[in-house]
């Protein structure tokens, strides 16, 4: 059986963190790279500015099924095979965070995604209550007991009996950054007052971890803003595309059959100024998805890939709602691929 410590360097990728410590508290998706590039670094932040630690690059694309999955299995989306917010499985869109197909029963988390999360070790998971039962939950935090939590004061709590109980790992998940940066977009006062928030809640769980404890934090994604005349319509490749999945920011085209040449010139000629345009061969052969794709994985990359390189987003014509969000991710800009590597002791004696 792996041990603690190799699934802990399974989360951090290729980071080594030299800290003897009795546990470790990890994740939160914490959108703190962008802040710090806008404004002096954890500026308002005092518990963050506290941490040691810096940047690291999240995986391709930018976005949360296939970060998360990278941070609990330590392999890249292309060996995981969750290469996106909606991935063509079977030849149908699964939407990986509902873990839904719009026309029929979802598939195995566990024949779609493989690989055992924290190499197979068993670590206590501290996330939302809702995603005990998720298809998602189960694709990359399978193996392990679940503890919902309702409330910050209840994630704060689960983490600290289970450290207390001695558990050697613990993963814990708070969305709320990401959700305010996509309801209100980055400039917001509300973005502003949730990393304050964030800065809080990080105080009252070092409060309760004792010294002997680390607290990590590291996020899936960063972001960017995204106004509504910036999400842009497919129209120019519609007559040749059969399918769109992925994310706003990186979006796969799968085309209609024979037309992928068409749609890679077409969609070069309608988007090259916005976008790095690149074939599925050009992506697979460029190792963006990470080395050694699995079959399966490329099965399910568009013949065409739209990834952002400007301040744009493409629509999904099945998902016109997609164009409220105030800002997305997905692409390979820098505003979504660094993301924290942030660590500190507990401060209970």
């Amino acid at each position: 059986m792996p041990s603690v410590r190799a699934a802990v360097r399974a989360m951090c990728g290729c980071v080594r963190v030299r800290v003897r410590v009795r546990g470790l508290c990890s994740a939160f998706s914490l959108n703190l790279i962008t802040h710090a590039r806008r404004r002096e670094p954890h500026k308002g932040l005092p518990t963050l500015s506290s941490f040691v630690g810096g940047s690291i690059s999240t995986v391709a694309p930018s976005t949360t099924a296939a970060a998360l999955t990278s941070i609990t299995t330590g392999v890249a989306p292309a060996h995981h095979g969750l290469i996106g917010y909606r991935i063509r499985v079977d030849g149908s869109v699964l939407n990986a965070l509902s873990w839904r197909f719009p026309d029929r029963a979802p598939p195995d988390p566990s024949s779609v995604q493989r690989v055992a999360p924290f190499r197979g070790q068993s670590v206590p998971v501290v996330t939302k209550y809702e995603f005990a039962r998720s298809g998602f939950t189960q694709a990359h935090l399978r193996g392990g007991p679940f503890w919902g939590w309702h409330t910050v004061s209840t994630l704060i709590g689960e983490c600290r009996r289970l450290s207390d109980l001695g558990s050697p790992l613990i993963y814990s998940y708070y969305p709320g950054v990401d959700e305010v940066a996509h309801q209100y977009g980055l400039e917001s006062s509300f973005y502003e007052s949730e990393l304050s928030f964030v800065d809080h809640m990080v105080k009252e769980l070092l409060s309760v971890l004792s010294s002997d404890t680390a607290l990590v934090l590291t996020a899936d994604h960063g972001q960017v803003n995204i106004e509504p005349e910036s999400w842009l319509g497919l129209s120019a490749v519609e007559d040749l595309v059969d399918e769109c999945s992925g994310d706003g920011r990186f979006r796969y085209l799968h085309s209609r059959r024979g037309r992928a040449q068409d749609l890679l010139a077409t969609a070069q000629d309608a988007y090259g100024a916005q976008a790095w345009v690149r074939s599925k061969e050009a992506l697979l052969d460029e190792g963006w998805l990470g080395p050694t794709p699995t079959p399966a994985v490329i099965r399910r990359i568009g013949d065409v890939v739209l990834a952002a390189s400007d301040s744009v987003a493409f629509i999904d014509p099945k998902l016109p709602g997609e164009a409220r969000l105030r800002s997305a991710h997905g692409s390979l800009t820098a505003a979504e691929m660094e993301v924290p590597l942030l660590a500190h002791r507990g401060l209970r004696a």
